[in-house]
């Protein structure tokens, strides 16, 4: 999952130094994060990710220190606290279960954080199975007993068609999301850095670069030009590929007129119903910030909906 990007990161430049790292391994309820989320933490006391917003977050940490020291790992249960007790727990009435493993050899293995990398910069998945009588993680599946099995999706990308004032409010709000975003667009004077810092740029013609980029389940296309020479390319493209979400700006007569030109390029009606459009989710946006806002909402929601 996205939010586990920076716990890889951290785990990158604390190699070869003692962690432990704490997972969610079940939920019940309106637990506060999702199945699968990690904090890791280090023997210094640093730790990156969370597990419950800050809940339960000091009693792993312990758990964490002891695991480190040598303890054996562990899992734990929490729900809901009992306030006049001072008791862990969730407020949020749900309840979770943590496991807590040293990062080493007989625990979650260093080098699956290397391999997980790699098949993410690949653009593909992996998942990690734990055996939880030993505590022991491995790529390969737990041939016996109970396992929690956990997969690492590439991470999320989004590449933006047509680089006009609605992509300079979803470039950013992508950015807040964590999702790596391209904006593509063979006009040169709309594709500046001053008008999107810190995105890559892409000025080949869209449906190269594209096709350069691979749009798989972790990846979104949405076009945005309002020109038919540069978004219908870049939409057959899309829909050539395995993205998650392929949304187009216009009205419902434009697309109707979009489908029917797109069909004589030979895109078949299944493959035209996957285009969302017009795009977003209806919120009576007005205006480039609301229809971004509109935009990543409906973005999210197909990446959901993919996993």
């Amino acid at each position: 999952m996205a939010e586990n990007d920076t716990v890889l990161a951290a785990a990158r430049g604390w190699k070869g130094e003692p962690m432990a790292i704490a997972t969610v391994v079940s939920t019940w309820g309106s637990a506060p994060r999702p199945r699968g989320s990690h904090m890791l933490v280090h023997a210094d006391g640093r730790f990156e990710g969370s597990v419950s917003g800050g809940c339960v977050e000091s009693d792993i940490l312990q758990t964490a220190a002891d695991v480190i020291a040598g303890a054996p790992f562990q899992v734990k249960r929490y729900g809901v606290a009992d306030a006049a007790a001072w008791e862990v727990g969730l407020p949020c009435g749900g309840e979770i279960s943590v496991m807590v493993q040293p990062v080493s050899a007989a625990g979650f293995d260093p080098e699956l954080f290397d391999r997980i990398a790699a098949a993410r910069d690949e653009g593909q998945a992996i998942t990690v199975s734990t055996d939880l009588e030993t505590g022991h993680s491995d790529a390969r599946p737990v041939e016996t007993g109970a396992a929690f099995v956990n997969r690492y999706d590439p991470p999320r990308r989004l590449l933006i068609v047509g680089a006009v004032q609605i992509a300079q409010a979803l470039a950013g709000l992508a950015r807040e999301l964590g999702i790596a975003t391209v904006v593509i667009d063979p006009r040169a004077r709309f594709l500046t850095e001053e008008r999107f810092p810190g995105t890559t740029l892409d000025d080949r013609w869209p449906d190269e670069a594209i096709a350069a980029y691979r749009p798989g389940p972790s990846t979104a296309v949405v076009t945005l030009s309002h020109d038919t020479k540069i978004d219908d390319p870049a939409l057959i493209a899309a829909l050539g590929s395995g993205a998650a979400y392929v949304g187009a700006l216009g009205s419902r007569r434009s697309h109707a007129a979009r489908r029917e030109r797109l069909a004589a390029e030979g895109i078949s009606e299944a493959q035209l119903d996957r285009i969302d459009a017009p795009v977003g989710i209806d919120i009576g946006a007005i205006g480039p910030s609301e229809i971004a806002l509109s935009i990543a909402a409906a973005m999210v929601g197909a990446f959901h909906d993919r996993s």
